[in-house]
């Protein structure tokens, strides 16, 4: 059983869709306020994770909780934010709309909805673009009103499904420290999925590396890098650059 300091928990997850197996014995706790990070091979089931957190698929055996309850359907404590930004956003909804969709969804009355989106979309940055429809926006800035929608539900937990990985190279390190900003303020508990190493050891408390065929834990790392983050203080830190030798070779056992 999970203690009064877990956020979440897998427990002997196994996973199985068509009579395939997806995810075999998943156990493994991630704390209150801790970013973990997963990394691993593509259709090895990171994003199966999220799903099963997230209440869209429930495990064949084992099971998933959330603080002390069994994760059995959708919870306004856990929130996600999806790598296809363009997808998730409604494109006949203003940056206003799109953030007070989550609003809506949670019952918040039409007059307090005004007060909350404001400083949400003060917090990503969009305060200018309120009044704009996603089309009008860059990629950035729509995976930001993605971001700042998923905060609206005022979660504790933060599923990230490679926000970043369609994004420029500026844009994402803009954005990594954005999420960073507002992981510390929040005190969130974020669970980020993510193909790049170098992604999951900046922003990351913990790495947890999956194996493929079916999804198994191969190893978890945990990164003690001070804390704040430096896109280049860190990058060049001597155990940022351990870890990353470290998880290299992970990663390269995974893929043999």
């Amino acid at each position: 059983m999970p203690d009064s300091k877990t956020a979440f928990s897998f427990e002997g997850v196994h996973l199985e869709l068509g009579g395939r197996p997806i995810l075999q014995d998943i156990n493994f706790a991630v704390k209150r306020g801790e970013f973990a990070c997963v990394i691993g091979a593509s259709g090895c089931g990171k994003t199966t994770l999220l799903r099963l957190l997230a209440g869209l698929v429930k495990p064949t055996s084992g099971s998933v909780r959330l603080g002390d309850q069994t994760v059995t359907a959708p919870s306004r404590e856990v929130a996600v934010v999806f790598q296809d930004y363009s997808r998730a956003l409604l494109p006949w909804r203003t940056a206003t709309g799109n953030v007070s969709l989550a609003l809506e969804a949670i019952g918040v009355p039409p007059a307090e909805r005004a007060d909350r989106i404001a400083p949400l979309l003060a917090k990503v940055g969009l305060t200018d673009h309120a009044e704009k429809y996603p089309s009008q926006l860059s990629g950035g800035m729509q995976q930001r009103l993605q971001i700042a929608r998923s905060l609206a539900q005022d979660p504790s937990v933060l599923l990230m499904d490679e926000p970043f990985g369609a994004l420029d190279a500026m844009t994402r390190q803009s954005l990594q420290d954005e999420v960073l900003r507002i992981a510390s303020e929040r005190h969130a508990t974020v669970l980020f999925v993510t193909h790049d190493l170098e992604e999951a050891l900046y922003l990351g408390d913990r790495v947890i590396a999956l194996y493929s065929n079916p999804g198994r834990v191969a190893r978890m790392v945990d990164i003690p890098l001070p804390r704040p983050r430096d896109q280049l203080a860190t990058r060049e830190h001597p155990e940022f650059l351990r870890l990353r030798r470290e998880l290299f070779t992970v990663m390269e056992e995974i893929h043999a």
